[in-house]
């Protein structure tokens, strides 16, 4: 499989190779091991999570505050997603930026978001089933709500038709209130959770 960081700095794409033959086709959707190489973070799963959309359904965009944090590794298992990824770390490199992935259940492409990253999704067929490997349990209290169609992060979501979203969704904040509110965690928070796997031959974070 083929694991490369996404334009969002600690958001990872995985791309498995598939191996078809006359019954169907099999592929290995990632590997411990493989993941941690490249991250340089823990991923131990403590939940698991599905959800079921309609088409046009647009989902978050969702975080976690640190603590307790809850990184993710999210796959579409059924239908299609434009998946996005955007970095809501005050005073990361990358904060405020995103990146998509196309999401189809046949690919079998997964993403891995690290603590402090957002995410969202808009579901791009009827039956959209998306899952998701969480690192933490759900505390109740502790999720972030961005405005997922905030102009300052300008995701393209290039709907075609009426978003269906839910009230939490439609008046969540902006990135910039969210952040002049308090609301976000910090680059330094998100460091001091990935720092201790890090393993030889990482690159450095930027404080070393």
């Amino acid at each position: 499989m083929a694991i490369e960081e996404m334009k969002v700095r600690d958001a990872f794409r995985i791309t498995p190779s598939q191996l078809p033959d006359n019954r169907g086709l099999f592929f290995e959707a990632w590997r411990l091991g493989g993941l941690t190489a490249a991250s340089g973070q823990p991923f131990t799963v403590r939940q698991v999570n599905f959800s079921v959309s309609r088409r046009n359904t647009l989902r978050g965009i969702h975080g976690t505050t640190l603590p307790p944090g809850q990184a993710k590794l999210v796959t579409c298992v059924r239908g299609a997603a434009l998946d996005v990824v955007v970095d809501l770390r005050v005073g990361s490199p990358t904060f405020g930026m995103f990146d998509t992935t196309l999401q189809e259940a046949g690919s079998g492409i997964g993403v891995y978001l690290a603590d402090g990253l957002g995410h969202a999704f808009l579901a791009l067929s009827d039956d959209t089933c998306m899952n998701y490997l969480c690192s933490e349990e759900y505390v109740p209290g502790t999720m972030v709500d961005i405005q997922a169609l905030d102009p300052d992060i300008g995701i393209p979501w290039n709907t075609t038709g009426q978003l269906i979203r839910s009230d939490k969704d439609t008046h969540a904040p902006s990135l910039s209130e969210a952040a002049a509110r308090g609301l976000l965690p910090t680059y330094e928070q998100a460091l001091a959770s990935y720092r201790p796997a890090a393993p030889a031959g990482r690159r450095p974070y930027p404080d070393g």
